[in-house]
């Protein structure tokens, strides 16, 4: 590892024991690092930086030459940063700042240790799908940036009332899913919003994507597992003028009359896995910590 990113956002200014560590270990490797600029402001601002370093503003200025990108916060930091990544192959590494994540995976005791870890060599990738979405008429919120690495969500706008979304696989009729919203999520997304609405865990390297109903009417209508090869194309009945479409974080209202399309994107996010760490590791901590407990007191 030769070339780094740092990219970070507000919420993680509050951890300077741990920012300083991951530059300390980078210095000490003599790694060259670049950190994002708004994060570089803000860690200059708040007087966490003690000498002057070197700092990117986007997109257009990354490129191959950089070996790893690393994350300081939670899942919603890592989330961000693909939009820096995009279709250029850097893998991350996800710092947890704040509370434990599924791709900010690395924990503040164990910075130090993981990060020797990469520079050895220590590590698997893990290949992310990715969906894309297409609207008629375009939407210009999602001109450029047009991906999700978590979820692609339609959701009701300022009413009580469901929506209906017609949904198409690869052109055939599934079903109208009447429900506050519907969620089309990737492997990485499964652990998110589709969780939190019954939807199934996947692992990351499953070549699925799953559909899943937000609060649906029809007490039938179940979260459905489909091959990531499908396209999926949805229209939306609603009593409102417009409806939401989140990419992840990022969400824009369009008109009743947009039809949406959504694939697989022909690229993949690169997420880095030191040996320290694991997904079920991760996943036994997030979602069984009560198993956990049960087990260290019957020892």
């Amino acid at each position: 590892m030769k070339k780094a990113a740092i990219y970070g956002q507000s919420y993680a200014i509050s951890s300077d024991k741990e920012i300083k560590t991951l530059l300390h270990v980078l210095e000490k490797n003599k790694v060259d690092f670049y950190i994002e600029q708004e994060f570089y402001t803000l860690l200059t601002e708040s007087n966490v930086l003690e000498d002057v370093y070197k700092s990117f503003a986007c997109f257009n200025d990354l490129d191959s030459s950089f070996d790893i990108m690393f994350t300081l916060g939670g899942d919603g930091t890592f989330l961000r940063s693909v939009t820096h990544i995009r279709n250029l192959d850097i893998p991350i590494l996800g710092i947890n700042t704040g509370r434990l994540g599924f791709l900010a995976i690395v924990s503040k005791d164990l910075i130090e240790e993981s990060i020797k870890l990469v520079i050895k060599g220590d590590y698997t990738i893990q290949e992310r799908t990715l969906v894309s979405i297409r609207t008629e008429p375009k939407t210009k919120d999602f001109t450029e940036l047009n991906f999700a690495l978590n979820e692609v969500t339609i959701a009701k706008k300022n009413t009580t009332s469901m929506i209906g979304v017609k949904t198409y696989l690869n052109g055939e009729y599934l079903t109208n899913y009447w429900a506050d919203g519907l969620i089309i999520s990737t492997p990485t997304g499964s652990t998110g919003y589709s969780l939190s609405c019954n939807g199934p865990v996947i692992l990351p390297d499953s070549k699925n994507l799953v559909i899943t109903p937000i609060a649906p009417h029809n007490l039938n209508a179940r979260p459905m597992v489909i091959s990531d090869e499908t396209k999926v194309e949805l229209k939306v009945d609603s009593r409102e003028k417009s409806f939401l479409i989140s990419l992840d974080s990022r969400v824009s209202s369009v008109p009743n009359n947009t039809k949406i399309f959504i694939e697989k994107t022909d690229f993949t996010i690169k997420s880095i896995l030191p040996k320290n760490q694991s997904f079920l590791k991760t996943l036994r901590s997030k979602l069984l910590w009560g198993e956990d407990i049960r087990n260290k007191t019957n020892v």
